[in-house]
């Protein structure tokens, strides 16, 4: 018993290996750190929870296995009945209650800082996300009242919205029609787009590259062809992408 009783506390540290890299850092679970400034908040929280879990799990295996090894059958003799434990109900009360008011205080804290809005004068560019059955529609504000401004996709064609690296984005999020999920999971952020209501979402890219985008909320028989891609490029290529939208709109008026 003694021996199969080490080799299951000995797995116990294989638990906090499977949620770390070699470099003893924790691993992002799926997530990669330094994609944006909302995946800077969410990350740790999602670690966080993670562990947690891994705790909570291991520690439930061992008061599981512990009376198979330890409090088997040894005869006949019928085992002492126990009505009540006063002290072990109050813990498994307890001790729950503690895990969900933590989880709850850091989540309500790092949503908070998701959801703040700045003032005006410290965002750099804004653009409207409106969601339609069964596409995107993006409009850049930098690019003023010129219609080619406004990117318009397809389920066939997705299209691509274009940020700029390390400056800061305030995106208005509105729908035509029915509810609409913005979804870039890379970037650890969902928020709907309403019809009738306008939300509102600030944040800035950290990474340049190519990421997926696409509506997770089920809205109609093409739901699963509304993507997108979000393009992070330098703040000169995002400025050379805006005039070339500016000049396609002054070649057509002309």
């Amino acid at each position: 018993m003694r021996q199969a009783h080490f080799k299951f506390i000995s797995t116990l540290p294989a638990a906090t290996f499977l949620l770390t890299s070699c470099s003893g850092e924790v691993s992002g679970l799926g997530f990669e750190e330094g994609v944006s400034s909302v995946n800077d908040q969410s990350l740790s929280l999602w670690q966080g929870a993670w562990i947690a879990a891994a705790v909570v799990g291991v520690f439930t295996l061992i008061l599981i296995l512990w009376p198979i090894f330890f409090h088997r059958k040894k005869n006949e003799s019928f085992p002492k009945q126990t009505q009540y434990n006063i002290p072990v109900e109050v813990a498994y009360t307890v001790i729950p209650f503690i895990i969900v008011a933590v989880l709850f205080y850091f989540t309500a804290q790092r949503e908070s800082r998701i959801l703040k809005i700045s003032p005006d004068n410290q965002v750099s560019h804004f653009i409207d996300v409106n969601g339609f059955q069964w596409s995107w529609q993006f409009k850049y504000k930098d690019a003023g009242d010129y219609k080619s401004a406004t990117v318009t996709g397809t389920p066939a064609q997705p299209p691509t919205l274009y940020l700029p690296l390390g400056e800061n984005v305030r995106f208005t999020l509105t729908a035509n029609d029915v509810v609409h999920g913005f979804w870039i999971p890379a970037f650890m952020i969902q928020m709907q787009n309403l019809p009738g209501v306008t939300n509102q979402l600030e944040f800035s890219a950290t990474k340049l590259g190519t990421f997926p985008g696409r509506c997770n909320i089920l809205c109609g028989r093409n739901h699963s062809q509304m993507l997108f891609n979000v393009k992070v490029v330098t703040p000169a290529e995002y400025e050379s992408y805006i005039q070339s939208l500016v000049a396609e709109e002054k070649a057509v008026i002309s």
